[in-house]
């Protein structure tokens, strides 16, 4: 599996149940894979499909012009929207190193009259389309924590509310991250939402280490 290279030693592993767990890393989602056969990288994509800034854009580039092309035979739901906000749609991952791609449209948070609510449909159609195609393994980005705006304590806490729903149907559901601050905060959700002693850092096995990823500049 693909660690990130030195991001590999900043890996928060909790405890979904006893055969899923929730990993935590700082690292390119596009180099992200476990087997190639049953795994999942979400794709931030915007309601049209095709492409465009952000970890969407990094993520059609390693696919390849083929995924376009495959977004682009989406069937439309009306005229130029594939995947409408909150939803999710699942492609072959082509170049990626992961099998499948999943693409999901999040909330502008300042547009959306209920981003709460858009954010975490966005997170759970990802993992009902994942269980529906035999995914076993899914990594989320930061979903509307970019140009969208979606404040990142609250983002955490939908995202993580919204994946312990599953937590019977995924071996594994990582968090593969590239904006800074969200490692912290993803981190320090996970310890109020989730059970404390499930808690692993596979780089310093202490809870303690939470405060030094918030405390200690990165």
């Amino acid at each position: 599996m693909s660690s990130g290279g030195n991001d590999c030693q900043r890996v928060a592993q909790f405890a979904l149940s006893p055969s899923s767990a929730l990993k935590i890393q700082k690292g390119d989602i596009t180099q992200w894979f476990v087997d190639g056969s049953s795994d999942a990288i979400v794709n931030p994509a915007n309601e049209k499909m095709l492409g465009g800034g952000g970890a969407d854009g990094a993520i059609h580039r390693a696919a390849g012009p083929e995924l376009r092309e495959a977004c682009f035979n989406v069937p439309e739901v009306r005229p130029g929207v594939r995947c409408p906000t909150g939803e999710a749609r699942i492609t072959p991952g082509f170049k990626l190193p992961a099998s499948h791609v999943i693409h999901t449209v999040g909330p502008i948070y300042d547009v959306d009259s209920n981003p709460e609510a858009s954010l975490k449909s966005a997170y759970r159609n990802s993992l009902r389309v994942a269980k529906e195609n035999n995914i076993q393994y899914i990594a989320f980005p930061a979903i509307s924590c970019g140009v969208y705006r979606y404040p990142l304590d609250e983002a955490a806490t939908v995202a993580i509310s919204s994946v312990k729903e599953f937590a019977n149907d995924l071996k594994e559901v990582w968090c593969y991250l590239n904006v800074h601050l969200l490692f912290p905060a993803m981190v320090v959700q996970n310890h109020f939402i989730l059970q404390r002693e499930s808690c692993v850092f596979t780089s310093c096995n202490s809870v303690f280490s939470i405060c030094s990823f918030i405390l200690l500049p990165h």
